[in-house]
């Protein structure tokens, strides 16, 4: 006789607890391994001049200059960057590049909004042109316009002044903020303002209520951008900032690398140098990377 199978014979299956779902475990490709691996290894490429700049304006010259590097502080101080600090034409310095760099960023902002806003949204006769007359600009090489620079700065007797070479950095960085801009204000649609005017907003308050927040992460962008450029140009002032009392950090520091040549070079005290100017760009990038993020327009309109 066949044995008979009972419900007893196998084990009834286990019922997850109620509303728990079973885990199931990823499994974990080689291949994005091997990419994150790289990206962490070209992280790490592109972080060490940084950390050694760093690291060496935290190390005595003496120590710095021997034949085993030291990839550690320490020997950890701080007398060269009080010896930067102390240096005459530092605090000078400092306060050109401040003044120059918020005043170009104001200037190219306003400027470039406008002009981004009026190719993205309004067809007028011209408009092409305008555009193609931006990219031309962005090929002309700078080196080609300094005798002109000059001239110009000289003859209306701004030269060694903030306005006169925030003017040049305007004209340099307006160009290339206007096609930046363009893009954000380009992937905001208009519904979005046709549908405030509806609700019985005007133009301007709904351009400026609905349309102007969504626009911030490109204004924020475009900032950041003309910050570098105005914060870190160095020939540009470098014809049109000719007095000591005038010059901007880049321009101190390459005076400052001079004077400590006819020394010896104190390499400790340039990388400190080069850190304390490089320490508002930073402050800076991580005050506005919060926001760079925020505002985008995807869910903006809710069905």
């Amino acid at each position: 006789m066949s044995a008979v199978v009972t419900d007893t014979d196998t084990p009834a299956p286990t019922a997850p607890a109620s509303g728990l779902r079973p885990v199931r475990r990823r499994r974990v490709r080689p291949g994005k391994i091997l990419l994150s691996g790289l990206g962490l290894l070209l992280a790490l490429v592109w972080v060490f001049p940084v950390y050694w700049m760093m690291n060496s304006a935290l190390t005595p010259d003496a120590i710095l200059g021997a034949d085993t590097p030291n990839f550690f502080p320490v020997h950890f101080t701080l007398t060269n960057l009080s010896s930067v600090l102390t240096d005459s034409g530092f605090l000078n310095a400092l306060g050109m590049s401040v003044m120059v760099t918020f005043l170009t960023i104001a200037l190219v902002l306003a400027f470039a909004f406008l002009a981004a806003l009026a190719i993205s949204r309004w067809r007028f006769r011209g408009r092409t042109s305008f555009i193609l007359a931006v990219l031309f600009i962005q090929m002309l090489p700078a080196e080609g316009l300094f005798i002109a620079q000059y001239q110009m700065m000289s003859s209306l007797g701004l030269l060694n002044q903030v306005i006169g070479i925030s003017v040049l950095y305007v004209a340099m960085l307006v160009p290339f903020t206007v096609w930046m801009l363009r893009g954000f204000v380009a992937g905001v649609p208009i519904e979005l303002e046709e549908a405030a005017m509806v609700d019985g907003l005007s133009r301007p308050k709904a351009f400026i209520r609905i349309t102007f927040p969504l626009l911030a992460p490109g204004l924020i962008a475009s900032g950041v951008y003309a910050f570098l450029q105005a914060w870190n140009e160095f020939t540009t002032a470098l014809v049109i900032l000719p007095a000591e009392s005038a010059q901007t950090l880049p321009i101190w520091l390459r005076s400052f690398l001079s004077a400590s040549a006819n020394r010896g070079i104190n390499w400790a005290e340039v990388m400190a140098a080069s850190t304390l100017i490089a320490v508002p760009v930073i402050i800076f990038f991580l005050f506005v990377q919060g926001r760079m993020t925020s505002g985008l327009v995807s869910g903006a309109v809710k069905g």
